[in-house]
């Protein structure tokens, strides 16, 4: 892709295996520090960053990830495109664990993020078109690698984006699916509008790792969570090689 791409790795994607690791670099910004260093890397001689969003290890939760440093950082270091991996839970029916979802929208639900740079003294106030969340031409990429592997995924979806770190309630995810969202997950914003206000592309690569509460009789556990993560991050991460070797 000519684009300078970068990824954002989640909930198991703190590394890309098979790009070689070309260094990495500390990098501060006026919001704070990232989640980690920038990693450079290259496949077949295709250049991209890599962050992983939790840090790795993988120890800062949801609501307390510095957005907009990463999102900041990313852009120092040259990103103009952004493949944003996220763990989320199913909602609508074909939507069930080790399921791919490319979504087309977003509901933020999430409450006390720093959610703009735009604020403070400024010389006019500026209110971006996020009308369509996702970049439509990075969306299209991941669609065609999706397909060239034969992975099981939706090239739809709303991402409803709660607060966590703990789970929702099955009366939240009811109320989720009435609003229209798809799946749900914690991690889908700030950080897109943060990206937009960048001028970055940017779209998500959602791998569904449990039925969302009340989906089903069960309790959601860790065990039946890491199963999925298991199964279907080998889908994600050849999606992702697919793209970084267009």
């Amino acid at each position: 892709m000519t684009k300078k791409l970068a990824i954002i790795g989640g909930t198991g994607l703190a590394e890309l295996e098979g790009v070689e690791v070309l260094g990495q670099k500390k990098v501060t910004t006026p919001y704070g520090e990232p989640s980690g260093p920038i990693v450079e890397g290259q496949y077949d001689g295709k250049k991209v960053l890599f962050l992983a969003r939790h840090g790795n290890p993988h120890r800062i939760p949801p609501h307390e990830v510095n957005y907009a440093a990463n999102i900041y950082a990313l852009k120092q270091e040259g990103a103009t495109a952004i493949i944003a991996v996220n763990a989320v839970g199913g909602i609508e029916g074909v939507m069930g664990p080790a399921h791919v979802v490319i979504p087309d929208q977003i509901i933020d639900y999430t409450h006390g993020r720093k959610s703009t740079y735009f604020e403070g003294e400024m010389d006019s106030v500026n209110h971006i078109d996020f009308s369509y969340p996702y970049s439509e031409s990075v969306r299209q990429m991941l669609i065609k690698a999706a397909e060239i592997h034969d992975v099981a995924y939706s090239d739809y979806g709303v991402y409803g984006c709660t607060q966590g770190p703990r789970l929702e309630t099955a009366a939240e995810v009811a109320r989720l699916e009435r609003d229209g969202c798809d799946i749900v997950g914690m991690t889908g914003m700030p950080e897109a509008a943060l990206a937009a206000e960048q001028e970055i592309d940017y779209a998500c690569l959602a791998l569904v790792v449990n039925w969302a509460a009340g989906k089903t009789e069960s309790i959601i556990t860790m065990e039946e969570i890491e199963q999925a993560i298991d199964e279907g991050m080998g889908y994600v991460k050849k999606i992702l090689i697919e793209v970084i070797n267009s």
